[in-house]
């Protein structure tokens, strides 16, 4: 019962700050897959490996938030937060796998470039997760990852754009119309982190 009643808000803080550099890393190694040589099956078993371990974390995160009376700030926001930043990683890795599985074997410029967006998404993460504990200077994250997520969504749509105009055929539209919908799905997932914070943010001010 006592130990229920002892804070635990430095390894909330902790677990956070893990996770999000889980993500860095599960971007960096996505954007290995726009290399011309890159082995697409490697990559893509790192990214698995990668997805387990934010899984991991999140766990742990999940088990911490459950053995603890007293938390840092509201339960169910620790608890969206979790969940958010495992969304982005979830869906950076089943990007990897259809890379992987379909035989991609050109990435098209648009889709190099919004993995290039997800990959600053993900330094702009993690720089911002540590500043959770003093609820300080995180205005200019919120605000960037909004940003980064609109060039995302504008590279995305310019793409389906140029996908449906008859270059490719049926199979690869459906395809690159897969990998395309899953790295959408992951700058989505950055932005709804943001969101999350700064509702924190905002309710602890």
């Amino acid at each position: 019962m006592f130990a229920r009643l002892k804070p635990k808000s430095g390894l909330f803080y902790t677990l956070f700050t893990s996770s999000s550099q889980c993500i860095r890393n599960g971007a960096e190694t996505l954007a290995g897959l726009t290399r011309p040589d890159a082995d697409h099956a490697a990559v893509a078993e790192q990214m698995v490996e990668l997805e387990h371990e934010c899984d991991r974390i999140t766990h742990e995160l999940f088990q911490t938030l459950n053995s603890s009376f007293i938390t840092p700030f509201d339960r169910s926001d620790i608890y969206v937060l979790g969940t958010a930043l495992d969304d982005v990683m979830d869906h950076m890795e089943a990007a990897a796998q259809l890379i992987s599985l379909y035989g991609v074997a050109e990435m098209p410029d648009k889709l190099i470039d919004v993995i290039a967006t997800l990959e600053t998404c993900s330094q702009v993460t993690a720089e911002a997760m540590p500043r959770l504990a003093s609820m300080k200077g995180l205005q200019e994250y919120w605000i960037t990852i909004n940003e980064l997520e609109n060039t995302a969504d504008n590279l995305y749509r310019t793409f389906l754009a140029e996908l449906f105009q008859g270059s490719w055929d049926a199979l690869t539209v459906m395809k690159l119309k897969d990998v395309a919908d899953e790295l959408e799905d992951a700058a989505d997932a950055f932005e709804r982190v943001s969101h999350v914070v700064e509702s924190i943010v905002l309710k602890e001010s």
